[in-house]
């Protein structure tokens, strides 16, 4: 449980109340248990009012404090604290973190297999099963839970959160602040391979994959994303990039700083992706392309080519009766012949 008093702290933190003052003697006596939306929060409830179209549910809330801009403190209904910030959804974000379940690992369990060579920072967990490499360097502070593996030579920096059955390939260098979730695949073998004469019958001939994964900090990786090892040069993700679970990046992919991307995408390889890009779920981007800085992606478009202007681009067919798509497809398929 955490006092209004204790979370004004931490919001002030990242996001400086703009009139404390707007606060009364509740905030010392009202104590709070958890988050809710504004229509279903009680009074021992922190809530937040981030677009105008909920203001009719802010009337009628019971939330016991909501975090509010300046200009709607008056609409606070009685018996509720009205916190006054900049973004009241930055601020419910940051909040949001200390009601968050906190797993209580410590130390190194007895049946991880550490090699002797690696180096373990200070105040790490290491959780049931998990497996350390030769020259492995792991951070102060990290969070290694069951059935991790570290491959030889990776660098691990501090204050990292590796969820289950993770696995990091060798000599990869992952940043500070990192969280990878269940099932991440850190610096697997990229897909490379060169034709033979008769593929049929000959088969392909594997091409060693050389590079290595380099990842910034805060970082967010969701569940059973795969992330490639270059081929010669580095796979290499910015800084506060974050990527939603199930997506591929392959090797020699470049993410620039603070690009988001969502489920399913998959990226071919030797692409460059640039700084706050926005990409949709279900996005296919071809290899050997460059997309600059500041695009928006929606979901389920296809990009065969570089993109060189900011902007949003899209290229999925949104959903429609399925009479009317045939008609549209036989039409478009006519413009193709044109």
């Amino acid at each position: 449980m955490i006092t209004i008093e204790q979370l004004i702290s931490q919001i002030e933190q990242r996001q400086p109340v703009l009139n404390k003052a707007e606060l009364n003697a509740k905030q010392y006596l009202l104590s709070l248990e958890g988050i809710g939306n504004l229509t279903t929060a009680n009074s021992r409830q922190l809530s937040f009012l981030s677009n105008a179209h909920y203001l009719t549910s802010l009337a009628n809330t019971q939330a016991g404090a909501v975090l509010i801009t300046a200009d709607h403190r008056h609409e606070v209904p009685d018996g509720t604290v009205a916190l006054i910030v900049a973004v009241p959804y930055l601020a419910y974000a940051s909040a949001s973190q200390l009601f968050a379940r906190q797993r209580l690992v410590s130390g190194i369990h007895p049946t991880a297999v550490i090699a002797d060579s690696a180096v373990i920072g200070n105040q790490v967990a290491i959780g049931p099963f998990c497996v350390i490499g030769e020259q492995v360097q792991i951070g102060d502070r990290c969070v290694l839970e069951a059935q991790v593996t570290v491959e030889d030579g990776t660098v691990v920096g501090t204050d990292g959160v590796i969820k289950p059955q993770v696995v990091i390939g060798h000599d990869c260098i992952i940043g500070s602040h990192v969280r990878l979730h269940a099932g991440v695949s850190i610096g697997s073998e990229g897909f490379g391979f060169a034709p033979t004469s008769n593929p049929s019958m000959t088969g392909w001939e594997r091409i060693a994959q050389l590079g290595r994964v380099v990842i910034g900090d805060h970082v967010r990786v969701g569940s059973q994303t795969c992330i490639d090892r270059g081929a010669i040069d580095d796979t290499v993700i910015g800084n506060h990039v974050i990527i939603d679970n199930l997506v591929q990046v392959a090797h020699n992919v470049r993410i620039g700083d603070g690009t988001a991307i969502a489920a399913h995408t998959g990226i071919a390889g030797s692409t460059t992706i640039g700084k706050r890009c926005i990409i949709g779920g279900a996005v296919g981007i071809t290899g050997h392309i460059v997309i600059v800085d500041d695009v928006t992606l929606s979901g389920m478009t296809m990009v065969t080519k570089s993109i060189t202007t900011a902007g949003s681009y899209s290229s999925g067919t949104a959903a429609m009766p399925t009479a009317n798509w045939r008609r549209a497809a036989v039409r478009f398929r006519k413009l193709g012949r044109d």
